[in-house]
Protein backbone atom coordinates (compact mmCIF):
# COMPACT_ATOMS: atom_id res chain seq x y z
CA UNK A 1 0.00 0.00 0.00
CA UNK A 2 2.81 2.47 0.80
CA UNK A 3 4.40 2.12 -2.63
CA UNK A 4 1.06 2.94 -4.26
CA UNK A 5 0.63 6.12 -2.21
CA UNK A 6 4.19 7.43 -2.62
CA UNK A 7 3.52 9.29 -5.91
CA UNK A 8 0.36 10.81 -4.49
CA UNK A 9 2.22 11.81 -1.33
CA UNK A 10 4.84 13.62 -3.44
CA UNK A 11 2.11 15.46 -5.35
CA UNK A 12 0.30 16.61 -2.22
CA UNK A 13 3.62 17.58 -0.61
CA UNK A 14 4.48 19.65 -3.68
CA UNK A 15 1.08 21.37 -3.63
CA UNK A 16 1.31 22.00 0.10
CA UNK A 17 3.45 25.09 -0.44
CA UNK A 18 1.83 28.36 -1.62
CA UNK A 19 4.80 29.27 -3.83
CA UNK A 20 4.61 25.95 -5.64
CA UNK A 21 0.83 26.32 -6.04
CA UNK A 22 1.42 29.77 -7.57
CA UNK A 23 3.92 28.26 -10.01
CA UNK A 24 1.44 25.50 -10.97
CA UNK A 25 -1.27 28.13 -11.42
CA UNK A 26 0.99 30.17 -13.72
CA UNK A 27 1.95 27.09 -15.73
CA UNK A 28 -1.76 26.38 -16.19
CA UNK A 29 -1.71 29.28 -18.65
CA UNK A 30 1.14 27.74 -20.65
CA UNK A 31 4.85 26.93 -20.54
CA UNK A 32 7.22 29.47 -18.99
CA UNK A 33 10.93 29.92 -18.51
CA UNK A 34 12.43 29.72 -15.04
CA UNK A 35 13.11 33.46 -15.09
CA UNK A 36 9.48 34.17 -16.08
CA UNK A 37 8.28 32.01 -13.20
CA UNK A 38 10.67 33.72 -10.78
CA UNK A 39 9.83 37.31 -11.80
CA UNK A 40 6.67 37.77 -9.67
CA UNK A 41 8.07 35.89 -6.68
CA UNK A 42 9.89 37.66 -3.87
CA UNK A 43 12.72 35.16 -3.54
CA UNK A 44 16.08 34.37 -5.05
CA UNK A 45 16.39 32.44 -8.28
CA UNK A 46 18.06 29.48 -6.46
CA UNK A 47 15.05 29.31 -4.11
CA UNK A 48 12.67 29.22 -7.08
CA UNK A 49 14.77 26.48 -8.66
CA UNK A 50 14.45 24.42 -5.47
CA UNK A 51 10.65 24.74 -5.68
CA UNK A 52 10.78 23.69 -9.33
CA UNK A 53 12.80 20.60 -8.40
CA UNK A 54 10.10 19.57 -5.91
CA UNK A 55 7.38 20.09 -8.54
CA UNK A 56 9.35 18.14 -11.14
CA UNK A 57 10.06 15.28 -8.71
CA UNK A 58 6.33 15.02 -8.05
CA UNK A 59 5.59 14.78 -11.77
CA UNK A 60 3.48 17.95 -11.78
CA UNK A 61 5.84 19.73 -14.16
CA UNK A 62 8.50 18.85 -16.65
CA UNK A 63 11.28 21.03 -18.00
CA UNK A 64 13.61 21.12 -20.94
CA UNK A 65 16.62 23.24 -21.72
CA UNK A 66 17.15 24.99 -25.03
CA UNK A 67 20.42 26.87 -25.09
CA UNK A 68 20.57 28.83 -21.85
CA UNK A 69 16.81 28.84 -21.24
CA UNK A 70 15.03 26.20 -19.15
CA UNK A 71 11.30 26.05 -19.88
CA UNK A 72 8.80 24.42 -17.55
CA UNK A 73 5.51 22.83 -18.59
CA UNK A 74 2.58 21.65 -16.49
CA UNK A 75 1.76 17.93 -16.75
CA UNK A 76 -2.07 17.89 -16.73
CA UNK A 77 -2.33 14.10 -16.45
CA UNK A 78 -1.04 14.36 -12.88
CA UNK A 79 -3.79 16.86 -12.07
CA UNK A 80 -6.31 14.37 -13.45
CA UNK A 81 -4.88 11.75 -11.08
CA UNK A 82 -5.54 14.08 -8.15
CA UNK A 83 -9.07 14.80 -9.39
CA UNK A 84 -9.81 11.06 -9.61
CA UNK A 85 -8.42 10.49 -6.10
CA UNK A 86 -10.57 13.25 -4.64
CA UNK A 87 -13.67 12.19 -6.59
CA UNK A 88 -13.35 8.62 -5.31
CA UNK A 89 -13.57 9.92 -1.74
CA UNK A 90 -16.59 12.18 -2.14
CA UNK A 91 -19.66 10.94 -0.31
CA UNK A 92 -22.70 9.90 -2.21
Amino acid sequence: MLNQTAPLDRIFHALGDPTRRAIVERLGRGPASVSELAAPLSMTLPAVVQHLHVLEASGLISSHKSGRVRTCTLQPAVLHDIERWVAARRPG
